[in-house]
């Protein structure tokens, strides 16, 4: 079963995301659970925790569907000490607010060394972070975005994904969410189904599937290699139809949350229809 939908949004309270998400005819949603622009934000309150289960329970979602994302500002491969703590502790919340969600999973971008550490260091600072908040929370995986590498964001390779995982203590609470845009614009060929085959057998090979907890479908506006993240919509860039009719024909993508975060919203109910059709669903 393919659990297909978008990035919806949460404006309001966390609880309004579910009726946005099947508002557009998705099996899954993600969303923040806080103002992802800002490091603090109010605690969750118990009525707010309970109508955003209500919500999912009324709309059909399980934890299983929903992929949430961590704010936009945090670095957890920081090089500066003391940025590097508020970092680490502004994921804590964010893993313990999923917790008090009942959520499973949060994704999050790895980090960026700044210059100022070699990769080794900074992928070692990242899974330092990652082992200091699953010791602080419960029963959420931390899962990580393979980027597409702008910049000193690490992650863009698929052994940068697996040298962190294999420095995470807890190997049943950390995995991978592969954004289509960013594998491409790393240099990882999508354009078909052959350099698909290529492609997935390389992340088996590196990381494996059975670390694969969501995805984020996008098209690229951006030309293959080019290391710019610049979404688009489906089969409206470079990537094209073909990659993501294959992604939906492919078993190995069952069972997780795969999400839009293309550029124009109103073509959500459409383009998660047609995935739907190459699902068979």
């Amino acid at each position: 079963m393919k659990y297909i939908g978008a990035h919806v949004s949460a404006a309001g309270g966390v609880f309004n995301a579910p009726a946005n998400a099947a508002a557009i005819g998705a099996t899954a949603f993600a969303l923040f659970t806080k103002n992802q622009k800002r490091w603090s934000a109010p605690a969750l309150t118990d009525e707010v925790i309970a109508r955003f289960k209500a919500a999912c329970q009324t709309h059909g979602y399980r934890a299983e569907q929903i992929l949430p994302h961590d704010s936009y500002l945090i670095n957890l491969g920081h090089p500066e000490t003391d940025k590097l703590e508020k970092s680490r502790q502004a994921f804590i919340d964010e893993m313990q607010r999923c917790q008090q969600l009942g959520l499973i999973r949060l994704n999050f971008h790895p980090g960026s060394h700044l210059k100022q550490l070699s990769e080794a260091d900074c992928l070692t600072r990242i899974a330092e972070s990652i082992n200091l908040a699953l010791r602080h929370s419960d029963g959420v995986a931390a899962v990580i975005e393979n980027t597409a590498g702008q910049g000193t964001n690490l992650g863009y390779c698929f052994e940068h994904l697996a040298q962190i995982i294999d420095q995470v203590e807890d190997q049943s609470r950390v995995g991978v969410c592969l954004d289509t845009c960013h594998t491409f614009v790393a240099g990882y060929d999508l354009r078909g189904p052959q350099a698909c085959e290529q492609t997935f057998a390389e992340f088996e090979r590196v990381v494996g599937f059975d670390k694969l907890m969501g995805m984020h479908l996008n098209d690229s506006k951006t030309p293959f290699g080019s290391r710019v993240d610049r979404h688009a919509s489906l089969g409206q860039g470079e990537i094209g139809w073909d990659c993501f009719e294959y992604i939906m024909a492919d078993p190995r993508f069952d069972g997780i949350p795969l999400i839009l975060e293309t550029t124009d919203p109103s073509l959500w109910p459409q383009e998660i229809a047609a995935l739907k059709g190459f699902a068979g669903q």
